[in-house]
């Protein structure tokens, strides 16, 4: 029997186990919060992606993962410049987080006429404005992660903007770090 180190009870347990499948695991990860990116690539292949499968790996050396679906077109514009920026969502940039996951956006450079942003010094990559950080990353390591690629890229610079609330996905939708 599994017991909570600290109180010696049992975990409060509302359904029963199911085994590993693409179902129970989606239900699972919706009950963790992660923040909000919007990863971009520069130049010939210049592409935005929101994304909330990134996490800091290393600070010596600085290193950060993101994981793509290999059926993503980030994907390939990620391996193919082998440079990635990371633009860190503030909680009144929604509107960004679900324009960058619109299948209907133009494609290429197009899809920036629209949004506030600038070339990243760095990789060339769209720096979106008004968020909280940005970082801009050259690939050292793609891992095979299933229907994903982890890649990971050395931070080459890093930049952050005023302290405001985080944009939050959990349970399926867009929260803010703001206290209620």
């Amino acid at each position: 029997m599994v017991r909570n180190g600290l109180t010696g009870e049992e975990p409060a347990v509302r359904s029963r186990s199911q085994e590993a499948e693409p179902a129970s695991l989606r239900e699972v990860m919706r009950r963790f919060a992660t923040g909000i990116t919007v990863l971009t690539t520069g130049g010939e292949r210049c592409h935005g992606m929101t994304a909330n499968a990134f996490s800091s790996v290393s600070l010596d050396p600085p290193l950060v993962l993101c994981c793509v679906a290999r059926t993503a077109f980030m994907h390939d514009a990620i391996t193919a410049v082998r440079s990635f920026a990371v633009s860190i969502l503030s909680d009144d940039q929604e509107h960004l987080a679900r324009y960058f996951t619109d299948r209907r956006r133009p494609r290429g450079p197009a899809q920036f006429d629209e949004v506030d942003c600038r070339p990243g010094p760095y990789t060339s990559a769209p720096l979106l404005s008004g968020c909280l950080a940005w970082l801009e990353c050259k690939l050292t390591e793609a891992y095979d992660g299933g229907d994903h690629s982890i890649f990971v890229g050395e931070v080459v610079g890093s930049s952050w903007g005023s302290d405001r609330q985080a944009l939050l996905f959990f349970a399926g939708g867009f929260h803010s770090t703001a206290a209620r």
